[in-house]
């Protein structure tokens, strides 16, 4: 996968536009923005997730002869055309939210200022990184909010939908706070900590469960977790792992990262049973691991009945997104650059639902934060050149329901701007974090969020508002339209 070049990763029409931009000489310079209309799963909020991969592929964009000749072969591209291709490079801007950042509908999570053939050509492949890794992150994080701080474990591989989607989607979940996953190449690809324990067969492959428990522990002491449903959980797993335990206590083993898992049954009943055998045999340490086609409601309904399990195996459910499988980003025209003047002229795409209306124009977000308390207020897209004080008093307004207004004032919130520049002109200029980097400041983002945001079910929505100059262009241009309608 790290090799396999990702320039025809792209829909067909994306080629056959450039084509005709080409043919037409048309290569103004443009913005795409990349947003999502709805948090997924019911969520409050997402986490930006994929920016390392765009890197990736933005950095080695180029039609190898193999791509040339097939795209000849389809017969509908031009020689002219195809020669160009030869000697392609991005040689745009580009602009995102960072990986593991906190983010809301509507705002630009990235943003590309391109000639239009090559800001067109890189749109299928930036949402399909931005889309999936940003799902996964989103649902891991719901994951581990559920688990309210006991380690969550990413065991998705073997469901995820391909080894890509199992590799970077086990780093999106690491990004939203899992502490470890099953995956040896995402380990090895990420420096991520690598976890696991045994399977049925590994019992089943032994005369019988107590010679398999004892063997696992002379080659794995110092991480002896053991699977105690294969037969029996309480009258059989469970025994013969005390059993196990009391020989290496007795043998001046040390005891630490040990316990046993449950992967069967219910898990509230059968951690609690197997807590109080363990603890009466003196391990009261042990650890009490769950897996079992968890996911956030489940693990937070178990919470909620006292299971004593304190790790958690999650895997289906977390790596594949189960419930919400799509995370709905898009990659909307917002301005074209007038040669004339150098400056951009702001474009709209109207739609019949009012949610699909876009922004226009070239835009940054500001994030609005509590002084006192460092929790967010809101986010307000505003447009490149506009500045604000926070020594002065700040409105801000529902962009829908323009009634709801809310004065900040002056003095009370601090602004951060949440898009840093990516590209130059080509070039990468940015520096991606480590996973664990990005993980550690994924926790600090979702600090900033009130709790009540933070709900698994009916979360509070973050005002996502617009300043006064950008509505302003935005109703304009909605104007302009409605009038050019009835005018024919």
């Amino acid at each position: 996968m790290s090799t396999l070049n990702l320039t025809l990763l792209t829909d067909l029409y994306e080629l056959t536009m450039m084509q005709g931009y080409f043919e037409t000489n048309s290569n103004e310079t443009v913005i795409f923005d990349a947003f999502y209309r709805n948090n997924p799963c019911g969520n409050g909020y997402a986490i930006a997730a994929g920016l390392d991969q765009v890197i990736d592929y933005i950095n080695n964009l180029r039609f190898s002869p193999e791509d040339i000749e097939y795209l000849r072969s389809l017969g509908i591209f031009h020689e002219p055309f195809l020669e160009y291709l030869k000697d392609f490079r991005f040689e745009g801007d580009i602009y995102a939210i960072p990986e593991g950042s906190v983010m809301f509908p509507h705002e630009p999570m990235l943003k590309v200022i391109a000639p239009i053939m090559q800001a067109q050509l890189v749109e299928t492949a930036i949402l399909t990184i931005l889309n999936h890794q940003s799902l996964i992150a989103t649902k891991s994080a719901r994951v581990v909010q559920a688990a309210r701080g006991d380690g969550i474990m990413e065991f998705g591989l073997r469901r995820a939908q391909g080894p890509d989607a199992g590799v970077y989607g086990a780093r999106a979940a690491m990004i939203a706070g899992c502490v470890g996953t099953s995956n040896v190449l995402a380990g090895q690809m990420f420096d991520v900590p690598v976890k696991g324990t045994h399977a049925h067969s590994w019992i089943m492959s032994f005369p019988d469960e107590y010679t398999a428990f004892k063997r696992y522990s002379e080659l794995y002491p110092n991480a002896c977790l053991l699977l105690v449903d294969t037969y029996d959980t309480l009258r059989s797993g469970v025994p013969n792992a005390i059993r196990v335990f009391r020989e290496m206590r007795e043998a001046g083993q040390e005891l630490k990262g040990y316990g046993i898992r449950l992967d069967s049954g219910d898990l509230a009943y059968m951690s609690k049973k197997a807590r109080a055998m363990l603890d009466e045999a003196g391990f009261e340490d042990a650890i009490i691991s769950a897996s079992s086609d968890l996911d956030e409601n489940l693990i937070a309904s178990l919470k909620t009945q006292g299971a004593a399990i304190t790790s958690w195996g999650v895997g289906t459910n977390m790596i594949t997104s189960k419930d919400c499988p799509a995370f709905g980003g898009v990659y909307k025209l917002a301005a074209v650059l007038d040669d004339s003047t150098g400056k951009f002229i702001p474009k709209i795409k109207l739609s019949e639902n009012t949610d699909k209306i876009t922004n226009p124009g070239n835009k940054k977000i500001l994030r609005i934060y509590d002084k006192a308390s460092g929790k967010i207020r809101a986010d307000l897209i505003c447009l490149e050149d506009e500045d604000y004080d926070p020594a002065k008093d700040l409105i801000i307004f529902d962009p829908i329901e323009t009634w709801k207004k809310t004065k900040i004032k002056g003095g009370s919130y601090e602004l951060r701007e949440l898009l840093v520049q990516v590209f130059r002109k080509g070039e990468c200029v940015y520096t991606s974090p480590s996973v664990m980097d990005i993980r550690d400041y994924c926790e600090q983002e979702k600090n900033t969020l009130w709790p009540e945001t933070r709900r698994l079910t009916n979360p509070h929505d973050v005002y996502v508002d617009l300043s006064d100059k950008l509505y302003a262009i935005k109703s304009e241009l909605l104007n302009q339209m409605g009038k050019a309608s009835l005018a024919n």
